[in-house]
């Protein structure tokens, strides 16, 4: 496991190599956010993009959603991707949002999790980026980055989300969805990742243990 001050060099080194981006969820209506978040499974930020305003610019709280026919969301989401079982999730969550919470989107994670189509990564997406309340959202990009680093050494997301609580000081837990699904998209991609010109390859037990004896080391 990587020690404090190598964890400090990463997450500067990621900010300085992303410099000024645009957040990955803009919204900060806890709703929008929470619903920004089921249309981004499985999808690129654009088309979320594109998806959610789209929907928005019909349904804009819970219960118009919950009014809305199915189709007419699958229309308007057509574009995220798997549209049919995502709309079919955002009518029942809404549905459930104000039938248990009122019409408002709580802010615990057990909570969060008993919507329908909520698991953790969602949840905590919207605690960090709806509430600004510290936990780690943890997708196919967090996981790889930090087990190639050695951030973690883990299977699933799960135990990634585990691991990383125990490892990383609070302080990082709001910024290091953002900046690893940045980094993942731009430099740490799934395949062929851009080890040589990484920023942080000095951090990363994937670069010194797979991609320096590929390369016939240093």
């Amino acid at each position: 496991m990587k020690g404090g001050k190598e964890i400090s060099g990463i997450v500067t080194g990621i900010k300085k190599f992303l410099g000024k981006t645009k957040p990955i969820i803009s919204y900060q209506n806890p709703f929008k956010v929470l619903i920004a978040t089921v249309l981004s499974a499985r999808t690129r930020d654009a088309n979320t993009a594109k998806a959610a305003k789209s929907l928005f610019s019909e349904y804009n709280n819970p219960k118009k959603l919950a009014n809305a026919r199915t189709k007419d969301i699958e229309k308007l989401i057509r574009v995220s991707g798997f549209y049919k079982t995502k709309a079919k999730r955002i009518k029942e969550l809404s549905n459930v949002l104000i039938m248990n919470f009122g019409g408002k989107v709580p802010d615990n994670l057990e909570d969060l999790v008993s919507l329908p189509g909520v698991g953790r990564k969602t949840a905590n997406c919207v605690l960090c980026y709806a509430f600004n309340i510290p936990a780690i959202a943890v997708d196919t990009h967090v996981h790889r980055i930090s087990n190639r680093l050695g951030l973690v050494k883990t299977k699933i997301p799960e135990e990634t989300e585990k691991s990383l609580l125990e490892t990383l000081t609070k302080r990082y837990w709001l910024d290091i969805n953002e900046l690893m699904v940045k980094f993942g998209q731009k430099m740490c991609l799934p395949r062929s990742p851009k080890c040589g010109k990484c920023p942080i390859n000095s951090y990363c037990d994937y670069y010194e243990n797979i991609y320096l004896p590929e390369k016939g080391g240093a």
